[in-house]
Formats: structure tokens, sequence, C-alpha cells
């Protein structure tokens, strides 16, 4: 590519009855910036609207508009969302739920990833858009259905996870020991035993749980794989993506599938980024850290850079309050998406719906077709900006020198042990807590799936891994031994990959030199306090008590029967350090441990400005050196101290150092003069 991707997805199958409107929405994408657009996103029965019967004259002259300007295409397959003509002559196809009720025709994803005709349906009209389109010069990129997620329990998929247990156990003996089905006589003598957890049935077996999870997610990869294979045949270069999604106001990772072996098989990670700007309960400073840290999670799935597959230039439809955002946001929000490593800004959507569930979603043309409005205008400008900063492309960002570990198989079964607290356990926004100490002080994080190479790292934070397979472990303790520094924390080491409870001391007891002897969970209104250096800070929801055997205590618990116990130890283990935080503490307290431990391993923030906590500075590398992304995450203007100099690539004006104005979510990227 010679320039960075803007555009998003454009349904021209809903609007067949209005060529006047497909003639202008062309001139207006042009207008707009747009240079690239997503294609036949959940258009099965516009392409195929009997069975056999393959209608592409639309998709001919949509592909035919967008090359007349010189665009893009990014051209889904339609998998998500099948025609009724398909329902009704193969009712196989359709999902049945964890109540055993066959669904209905209707909405999206309510097929069976497994049935047999499903995927034949699919692969065949796959393979006719591959062989029509595969070779278009317009074409640069296949996306695999849309937003995969969701589960099947039908007679077709509970086959299928019995012969993925086969593969997986080889013995009935051995899931039966995983599983530990001789609680409440759960043994099984049988495959054909086994269901899928179920409000009807069995839902108290944490290893079945987290294996039905494992299955569905190999499942959907290898729904999705069956799609590759299809387009590959006809379209063996041009790269594969599918979007992948964030959940709720803390931006997660999708619950419903393990992303970080999907990752394995796409060729470019995309994900759709939908945060809920302008809640008054959340600043612009504490979204812009959770933004980053999904971002960098994303990025850190394959260690490369990664493409926004949707955004809003405005408003959703499915918040809870659906607000604008506020002037400026959208262009911030936009160049932080580029700060962490995307190499697009894309939307949802070009041509706002006229009916149906998403009509009021927000779009780049809304459905009076003006282009006399700010929405237009703020999308025009990002797309203005993205002509500008063309050393971005093809450069991937550089690695961080931290690193924080997420296990989505850790947080399925963290949240689903009977234990603790089911409203504390909070593990991602334990993580993000973490994650905002740096974001506030510019250190770049690395966020890494646990079987990423550690080698390259100053500090690795691996929090509350409670869900430990031994692999795991052995690799920490490599890390560790050959000079690596590790933090380790409370509920960690307590179980196996299928939730089996280890026996004696925890697998990281050597580690990080502890034993431990109790875990207190505290009542939502129930503080403790620990001592670190010279002040107390507070401790709420988890504590442990814990013994040193190798470790140095270095803060300890002020109240309760572990008073004066370690909350926070350090081990030397080799060549390296593994400290232990043995309770939860405040963001005072990180802002308290974290500048001692950065200076002794020389890992520094920004060296563009002086830190402020409204401001983020990120660094990509271009084809013509480091570029610093300097963002103002707050409404009102501030003044920043430039440390260096250089030119700003949005406006090309020469910034000298010493004090500069930064507008209310303003930006400048700074192209530094050495």
């Amino acid at each position: 590519m010679d320039h960075l991707l803007h555009g998003g997805d454009y349904n021209p199958d809903q609007w067949l009855n209005y060529p006047e409107i497909l003639t202008r929405d062309i001139k207006m994408m042009k207008e707009a910036n747009i240079n690239t657009v997503s294609l036949g996103i959940f258009a099965w029965s516009a392409l195929e609207p009997t069975e056999g019967n393959y209608q592409f004259d639309w998709l001919d002259e949509a592909f035919d508009r967008i090359e007349a300007i010189h665009g893009n295409v990014i051209l889904a397959t339609p998998s998500g969302a099948k025609p009724a003509w398909l329902a009704k002559k193969y009712p196989e196809v359709l999902r049945t739920n964890e109540y055993d009720q066959k669904l209905h025709y209707g909405e999206r994803h309510n097929h069976c990833f497994t049935s047999p005709r499903y995927r034949e349906a699919v692969q065949r009209l796959d393979k006719k858009l591959a062989e029509r389109y595969g070779q278009r010069k317009s074409l640069i990129l296949w996306h695999i259905s849309n937003e995969l997620g969701g589960e099947c329990h039908c007679d077709l998929c509970q086959s299928a996870f019995r012969q993925w247990l086969r593969t997986r156990y080889q013995t009935l003996d051995a899931l039966n020991n995983a599983w530990y089905t001789s609680f409440w006589s759960h043994h099984f003598d049988a495959w054909d035993e086994i269901h899928s957890p179920s409000p009807l049935g069995d839902t108290t077996l944490s290893g079945l749980n987290a294996d039905w999870r494992r299955f569905v997610t190999a499942q959907t990869i290898d729904f999705f794989e069956g799609e590759k294979t299809a387009i590959r045949a006809a379209s063996p270069t041009v790269p594969i993506t599918t979007n992948f999604m964030a959940d709720g106001p803390d931006l997660m990772p999708f619950h419903g599938l393990d992303y970080a072996e999907f990752a394995k098989h796409v060729d470019i990670v995309s994900w759709d980024c939908y945060p809920q700007w302008a809640d008054p309960a959340v600043s612009d400073a504490q979204l812009g850290a959770k933004i980053g840290m999904i971002n960098d999670y994303f990025r850190g799935l394959k260690q490369q850079n990664f493409l926004i597959m949707e955004s809003t230039p405005s408003l959703v439809n499915w918040h809870p309050v659906n607000r604008a955002k506020r002037p400026g946001q959208h262009f911030l929000s936009s160049m932080q998406l580029l700060a962490h490593g995307s190499d697009s800004v894309l939307y949802f959507q070009i041509r706002q719906s006229r009916g149906a569930a998403e009509k009021f979603h927000g779009a780049v043309i809304a459905q009076d077709g003006s282009n006399n409005n700010r929405v237009f205008t703020e999308v025009s400008a990002v797309g203005d900006a993205l002509t500008k900063l063309t050393g971005l492309i093809g450069v991937n960002r550089p690695r961080a020198k931290v690193a924080l570990l997420y296990d989505q198989q850790n947080q399925w079964n963290l949240d689903d042990t009977q234990a603790y607290s089911q409203q504390s356990k909070q593990y991602w926004q334990t993580l993000q807590k973490h994650y905002t100490y740096f974001w506030q002080h510019d250190i770049p994080v690395d966020i890494l799936p646990p079987d990423a190479d550690l080698s390259t790292y100053l500090l690795v934070i691996d929090l509350m891994h409670y869900s430990l397979p031994i692999e795991q472990k052995t690799k920490l303790e490599a890390y560790v031994q050959d000079g690596g520094t590790l933090i380790g924390s409370y509920l960690s080491g307590l179980t196996d990959e299928t939730d089996l409870a280890y026996l004696g001391d925890s697998p990281l007891a050597k580690l990080y030199g502890i034993q431990r002897n109790e875990i207190d969970t505290l009542y939502p209104q129930q503080q403790n306090s620990l001592r670190f250096e010279t002040r107390t800070y507070p401790v709420h929801d988890y504590a442990e008590v814990v013994r040193p055997t190798t470790a140095e205590s270095i803060a300890s618990f002020e109240q309760d029967f572990y008073a004066g116990h370690p909350a926070l130890t350090v081990n030397k283990f080799g060549e390296g350090h593994a400290y232990y935080l043995a309770g939860r503490s405040t963001s005072d307290f990180l802002e308290a441990f974290y500048p001692p431990l950065l200076n002794k391993l020389k890992i520094s923030g920004s060296q563009v400005i002086s830190p402020l906590l409204t401001v983020s500075v990120q660094t990509r590398d271009s084809s013509e050196g480091p570029v610093s992304f300097i963002m103002n995450f707050s409404a009102a203007p501030v003044d920043i101290d430039l440390l260096q100099a250089g030119v700003d690539l949005l406006t090309g004006h020469q910034l000298t150092a010493g004090k500069q104005q930064l507008a209310g979510y303003g930006v400048i990227i700074l192209q530094c003069v050495f």
C-alpha cells in the first residue's frame, strides 16, 4: 500500500432502488478523502437470492465505481447472515441455543458452524466471489464473515465436541481425571454421555466449561479456515482477515473466543473499536488509557500493525446511552488508533441505513445525504491527515521494553470458578490499572498472549494468573533465570488449564520464593492497608497471607490477623528478580512502587514532552525516523513543555523546544529534528 486506509463498510445492496444515491455516494466519498470501501458484508440475499441463482451485476458496478476514484476494496464473505431460503430448505443450518431450542430464522450469526450443509453453501458462494473478484486490481483484502461469535448446541455440535475431546484426551480415564468427575458422581463411562454445558444440565464441572469454550474457539476457527480455503484457490495472494471485537465499557477482549489462538489464522489482525466517548462518569484521559490498552492487545497478538475495521464517526445505536462524540474527539480518537499501530481508520458505516436495527448508527453520510454538517467535515479532516502520514506505511510500531500478559483461557476459568467474589475478580480491569500507570507516564507497553516470546523485555507483568499451565510456569522461570524482572500477584498459580487445583505448594512458589497460606476476600466496604517505604496505602478486595522462603519482604500488611505479614516481596532467582504483590492496592501505591523499579531497569518515558496526566505520547517508527503522537485527552487546552524541536506533520509547522499550547482534544504529530 502507498497510503493509510480511510473509509469503511458500504452497502450498495441496500440502495439498489436508489441509483441517484449510489452515484452521489461515490462523489461524497471522494470529497471525504475516502480511499477504501468494505463491500459484501451480510449481502448473501443480494448475491444469491435463490439457491444457485447468483447476481453479481450490482457488485460489479460497485467495484467499477470505486476503481473510478482510484479506491481500494475490502471484500467480505457474506456468511454472517444467511438468506431465508437457506434456512427454510435446510433447517439444520439454524443454531440451537443452550436451552436446546432450535432458533427461528432471523438476526445474524444464527447458524451452526458445524453444519455440513451450511459450510457447503458458504464455501460455494465464497469460491464464486474469489473467481470473479480475486484478481481485481482494487481488491486489497478479504474479510471473512463479520464479528464471528456465538455457539451452537445442536446434535451436530455435540458430536463434534465429543470428537474434539477424544483428540484432546485420548481416553475417558484421562478426561475424568482432568475434569474431576468424582465430584457429585459425574463420572463418564461413554463419550456420548458428555453434553455441552447447559442451564438444563451440567455446569458444575469447571473443566467441562473450560473445554467447551476451547472447542467453540476451535470450531469457529475451523469454519473460518473452510472459508479461507475456498478463497485461496482462486485468490492466493490477497491477504485474509476477520474483524475481532471488544466487550463493554472497559473494552475487554471479546469473551466468547480466544483471540490469541484465532490470530494465528489471520494474515492481519483487524478489530472493531467502539468506546463510550462523552460519558461523564469516565474522564477522557481514563477512556484514552482503556482504548490504548485494547489497541496494544490487538497489536500484541501478532506483534505487528493491525487494522481498525470499524469505528464510528459520531455515535452508535447500541450503547446504554448513544451520545455523539464532542467536536474534536473524532480526530483525536482516530489519531490515537494510528499512534498505537493501526494502519487504517475505517467506519461502520459510510452510508446510513434507512431502516431496521442500525438505521440510527452513526455514518459518514447521514440519511439526509448532506455534506454540510460537523461529522462529514471532521471525517474529511481525518482523511486529509492520513494523506500527510505516508511515512508510517509499512513500518511496524517498535517493541516496548515492558510486557503485560493477558490469558483469555485464564479469564474464562477465573470467571467460572465459584470462589472469592464474583463482583471483584476483575482480571482485565486489574491489568488496566497497571497499564494506566505506564500510559500516564508515556511508557509503551506490549500486551501479549501467554505463549509470546518474552526474551526482549526488561519487565514482564503477569497478574492474577489463576489458571496456570505448567509450561507457562516453566517459561516464566526461564525468563527470570536469564535476567528478566517479573511482577506477579495474588490469585496466581492456583489451578491448571482444566481448572484442577494444584496439590501442595503453588507451582510458582519457588519462582517467587514464598509459600501461600491463606487468601482473604474482603467485602466492598472493607479495607486493610500496607506499609511501603514511608507511607501507608489502602488494600481492598484481596489479600494473601504468604510466608517468605527465599524472598525478601519489602512491604507489609498493617491490619487484621496477618498484620506484619508481607504484602510485597522480591525474590532473587537466577540472574533476575521476581516481585509478588500479595494484596490489591490503589493507583497511588503503583505511583510509589514503579518509579524506583523502572529507574533501576533504565526504563523511561517519552523524551518529547514533560509528562502530563491528560496528555499521552505514543511513538511509531516511520520511513523518516520516529514519529511522536502528542495527544490531549481533555476538552481544555494545556501548556506542554516540548523537549525536542521538530516538524508537526499535520500542519507542516516547525516547532521549537519549549512551551507550546495544545488545544483541547488537540494532536501534534512530531517528526523530531536531530
